[in-house]
């Protein structure tokens, strides 16, 4: 069972703010806020409305939050490089983990239908390029690339939050809450990388929904390029593969060259020393870090959110109602079920 402290401090670390910092807002001593955070003490009811209120969340959600079966702090999986600074992930982990209980929050009062799912499947009896084949077979997809990648798993019922890390050194993270998917997605990476980070991801959410491995991100990444690159369909493709040819397959395929040509190094189709030569062409051009062509893919935007508070809005509910159902404090501090405001027009 969570605990009332698990609450807070996951909250007060989504915002990235200190204790000092909440406890100032919130009108209570730092030491206060410490009993807490360690759930040494309970706060009066007064003291949690205002730290409810300095945290942007409604008395309920806390006290919802405490009360799941299980943590509430989840270890969220995440596509991220080894560079990235612990602070600065575990505050996107605190901010995922807000997002997982505002939709838990909110779907006690709502149900969501989905057009598909996305199962699970047991990593250790399924190898990760068979998962991704199989799902591609369950929601019918077309054979080839995968366009407008977001909506699909958006379809499976998968809420996507894009925002800005303010870090390139995190790409995407990803968790359940009950049969909920959530994910959340750097909106300042290229186009291809971000399509590849929501495949990694998705990986994550079929393969390691209970049962983690050692080899985890390998699988997240394999289920990835064979979701987004078939083999079946894109090998033939690889052979004979120049800068023109990465530029073409970059295109179609909606992924960046380097992953195009990892692709083909790992269904040997080049040889090491064929791809060794690719990447010193890349880096002689200054593409390893800016590739080009990145901006004339179709972006990838997420709308399920918004497209669920704005059924609401339709059904009368208010801003401050859709609010207070996914657990927060006011209109302005939804950052997650918001709609855009329909305003009346002379004719």
């Amino acid at each position: 069972m969570s605990s009332l402290g698990e609450a807070i401090t996951t909250a007060r670390r989504a915002l990235g703010i200190t204790q000092e910092e909440l406890a100032e807002a919130a009108g209570v001593t730092q030491a206060a806020l410490s009993r807490y955070e360690n759930d040494l003490r309970e706060p009066e009811s007064e003291a949690l409305a205002r730290l409810a209120g300095a945290l942007g969340v409604t008395v309920t959600f806390l006290k919802g939050a405490s009360s799941i079966r299980g943590a509430m702090a989840v270890d969220a999986h995440m596509r991220k490089r080894a560079t990235a600074k612990a602070t600065t992930w575990r505050q996107l982990e605190a901010k995922l983990n807000m997002y997982r209980m505002h939709v838990r929050h909110l779907m006690e009062e709502v149900s969501l239908r989905a057009e598909q799912r996305i199962p699970t499947f047991d990593p250790i009896d399924t190898d990760a390029a068979d998962a991704a084949r199989m799902l591609r077979m369950q929601w019918r997809m077309p054979i080839g690339p995968v366009r407008s990648l977001v909506r699909w798993v958006e379809a499976a019922g998968c809420i996507v939050m894009a925002e800005d890390f303010a870090t390139s050194r995190v790409d995407g993270l990803s968790q359940w809450v009950d049969d909920y998917p959530v994910m959340m997605i750097n909106v300042t990476a290229p186009v291809d990388r971000l399509r590849l980070t929501v495949g990694h991801e998705l990986g994550h959410l079929c393969l390691h929904s209970s049962e983690l491995t050692l080899t985890m991100e390998e699988e997240a990444a394999r289920f990835a390029a064979e979701f987004l690159m078939p083999e079946e369909v894109i090998r033939p493709q690889l052979r004979n593969l120049t800068l023109g040819r990465l530029h073409d397959l970059k295109r179609e395929w909606g992924t960046s060259m380097q992953a195009i040509i990892e692709r083909a190094y790992d269904l040997q189709v080049i040889s090491s020393a064929k791809r060794t030569s690719l990447y010193k062409s890349l880096s002689n051009r200054g593409w390893r870090t800016r590739e080009p062509l990145s901006d004339e893919l179709p972006p990838e935007m997420p709308t399920l959110a918004q497209s669920i508070s704005e059924a609401m809005a339709d059904k009368g509910l208010s801003r401050e109602e859709i609010a207070e159902m996914a657990g927060f404090s006011d209109p302005d501090r939804n950052t997650l079920f918001v709609s855009h405001v329909r305003r009346l027009r002379a004719v």
